[in-house]
């Protein structure tokens, strides 16, 4: 399902009428993660988490973490619920034998970097992975699910639209409210170029009380140069116009980008419609790894991926943050 529009505007009448709902939401989050038996494992976990609901780069942050432990020696292992799957797990994702429509499309992206377990049950999921090996984990999600301790939480959000209107669902975008969900934050990671910073600076930095960590998703190389390239771009992530903006970065000519629901299954109709399009305009078309991997065998050797990476501006409080994770 799409957002609606108010929520990323200035509270006004709807937001005000759906105030009262949002309480109640609010208060169901908080009772509970009051019940909540934030089990313990034996190893550190980690969080990476959001106010938010839908897409603000958690993934991207969750193969950052696994890449800089990984460089640690430390063996990581990813849980997560596996959105828009079927299975309830706990189940190893393997990539030439499960479907996005099986563990969601986030697991299977996840999976191409670290061993990663889907599990409705997180605490199960959790023990799978100790059994099998793993040292610490990465949650993926779950900043409001009570089944875990955590040992660092890390609220990612999207520095372009920070967190809305402020209201809870359904009178906006958040699970909870911004300062009872960064009360439990060890971090704040906001995620967007400069002007975006900027813009969640100005708007939210007076509420955030925990560290502060800015960072970006690079582009890395196509293998083919995106420079004045006609392209057909589409995306079903949280916000799509973000790939959109980073291939006219990149020098792309994006002769149609078309923003679809966030994990959007990628039908033959309408794969067929978008491919069709970008044949009509001489047009390659060009899509983010999340959505590549919901793509069949067939349609993905006709689309082009455009891979991206979680720069930071300063790792070293993200690295201080793992050290006191580890020694817990």
């Amino acid at each position: 399902m799409r957002a609606p529009g108010f929520w990323h505007e200035p509270p006004g009448i709807r937001a005000g009428l759906l105030r009262p709902l949002g309480a109640l939401y609010a208060a169901g989050t908080a009772r509970r993660l009051a019940r909540g038996s934030h089990a313990r494992v034996g190893v550190p976990i980690i969080c990476v988490g959001n106010l938010n609901a839908g897409g603000t780069g958690k993934t991207p942050t969750a193969i950052a973490l696994a890449q800089r432990l990984s460089a640690r020696g430390v063996v990581a292992h990813a849980v997560t619920r596996g959105y828009g799957g079927s299975l309830a797990g706990p189940v190893r994702v393997e990539e030439r034998i499960h479907g996005a429509d099986q563990v969601g499309d986030e697991a299977l992206l996840l999976a191409a970097f670290l061993p990663t377990w889907v599990a409705k049950d997180r605490a199960a999921g959790a023990r799978a992975a100790v059994a099998e090996g793993a040292e610490v984990l990465i949650l993926d999600d779950g900043f409001q699910n009570p089944g875990l301790a955590y040992d660092l939480s890390i609220v990612v959000v999207d520095a372009w639209r920070g967190f809305g209107n402020g209201g809870v669902i359904p009178a906006g975008p958040l699970r909870e409210p911004v300062d009872t969900g960064l009360a439990r934050a060890d971090l704040v990671l906001s995620i967007g170029p400069e002007t975006a910073q900027s813009r969640f600076e100005a708007a939210w930095g007076n509420r955030i009380t925990r560290p502060h960590v800015k960072g970006a998703l690079q582009p890395l190389p196509t293998g083919l140069p995106l420079t004045d390239m006609p392209v057909l771009a589409f995306a079903g992530i949280g916000h799509p116009e973000k790939f959109f903006q980073t291939l006219r970065h990149m020098g792309a000519d994006v002769i149609a980008a078309h923003g679809l629901a966030d994990h959007q299954p990628l039908s033959e109709a309408l794969m067929t419609r978008l491919l069709r399009e970008a044949k009509a305009h001489g047009a390659q078309a060009i899509t983010t790894e999340k959505d590549a991997v919901r793509l069949t065998p067939e349609y993905r050797a006709q689309v082009m991926t455009l891979p991206v990476r979680l720069e930071l501006e300063d790792w070293s409080v993200l690295d201080d943050a793992l050290d006191r994770a580890l020694s817990r």
